[in-house]
């Protein structure tokens, strides 16, 4: 009995978890549960395997957020046993801008600095990795500019980073670059813009600005703290490009209408018609690939032919019967078709539904 009760523990001792990593996240309502990035942050776009703990409050500024004791749970987070690398994001700046409020206004100069200074030592005290966080942008425009609402702070905060060495995500500047290549408009469904309940608020996110958000923080993140990226469950390619760097003006972008490529064909390679063309971006210059759509009326096809170039049919609605190789398959909806170069291959509208296909190949 006794040799079995020590083999038991030995077992359990073995079996003791690993120590997990954990994040902080301290700010104010931008970075909360409900308006911020950061319950999408948590929930989202991290294993469940690191503990991430989100203590932003809203409506607070660095000064109220220690004054009320939110600085004090999380410096109890941080010296809670057990975790391996404690990381903590601290974001402030909206807030800490109110002027015409005497509670929680700091002036960016004097107090903003040495409150997050305090934050920094003492959370370093505790043996965890503090990163300073510039104030995301907001949702407004004047005369077609977007507006720096957190300029002197955000410059505050980065030569505080800079002077002591304290790692530094310019949320600031990645989020001004992203608002502006979305445009005033195309912004609006990433903030709580809801006109049928009345809101207009340019400051907080809908479900889908806080996951944008919380990927551009952690985009800036994982250089800073490379143990965070195999503890990531998304990608993070969501960056944007400086101005001047888009496209190239010669070679633009473009978004088109199906009713101005619209033409009528006969089945090509032989086949019955009639048919509806679209050749997409045919006058595009340096596109390689080729992009179509095809409508087979009925008893329309594309007629049996070699192919020269590989070549992907998408079945968008209707039924058809394909030829691939001597072999047939009825196709409907959901179905895409690789044709490799050397195959031979046909399409024949089957029932009373058009058939509509994409086809992608290379030019």
């Amino acid at each position: 009995m006794a040799a079995t009760l020590v083999c038991a523990g030995a077992v359990r001792a073995q079996e003791r978890p690993i120590d997990a990593d954990k994040i902080i996240l301290v700010g104010d309502s931008t970075t909360s549960v409900g308006s911020g990035w950061g319950g999408a942050f948590c929930d989202r776009h991290v294993l469940s395997s690191l503990a991430c703990v989100n203590l932003g409050r809203q409506g607070r500024s660095t000064s109220t957020y220690r004054a009320e004791g939110s600085w004090d749970l999380a410096l109890n987070e941080m010296a809670t046993p057990g975790y391996g690398a404690v990381w903590v994001l601290i974001q402030f700046g909206h807030n800490d801008a109110k002027f015409e409020d005497a509670s929680r206004y700091t002036d960016p100069v004097g107090d903003y600095p040495a409150f997050l200074q305090r934050y920094v030592q003492l959370a370093r005290d505790k043996g965890a990795t503090p990163v300073l966080v510039t104030p995301v942008a907001r949702l407004l425009y004047d005369f077609g500019s977007l507006l720096d609402t957190h300029g002197r702070y955000t410059q505050s905060m980065k030569a505080l980073a800079a002077r002591e060495q304290i790692a530094l995500i310019d949320l600031n500047d990645r989020s001004m670059r992203w608002v502006r290549a979305l445009g005033e408009e195309g912004a609006r469904p990433y903030f709580l813009f809801v006109p049928e309940q009345g809101k207009a608020d340019g400051t907080h996110f809908s479900v889908a600005g806080a996951h944008a958000v919380a990927c551009l923080v952690l985009r800036e993140a994982v250089p800073l703290l490379p143990a965070l990226q195999p503890q990531l469950v998304r990608d993070i390619d969501c960056d944007v490009v400086a101005e001047g760097q888009g496209s190239d003006p010669a070679l633009p972008s473009q978004v088109v209408h199906e009713d101005s490529v619209v033409r009528t064909q006969a089945g090509p390679h032989g086949g019955a018609g009639p048919t509806t063309a679209y050749p997409f971006f045919a006058d595009a210059e340096g596109l390689p690939f080729v992009l179509r759509k095809r409508v087979l009326h009925k008893g329309a096809g594309i007629g049996l032919h070699p192919q020269h170039k590989d070549e992907i049919y998408y079945i968008v609605s209707g039924q058809g019967s394909y030829v691939l190789d001597g072999r047939q398959y009825d196709v409907h909806a959901g179905h895409a078709l690789l044709t490799r170069k050397g195959s031979h291959h046909a399409l024949q509208q089957v029932g009373e539904e058009d058939l509509v296909v994409l086809l992608v190949y290379p030019r």
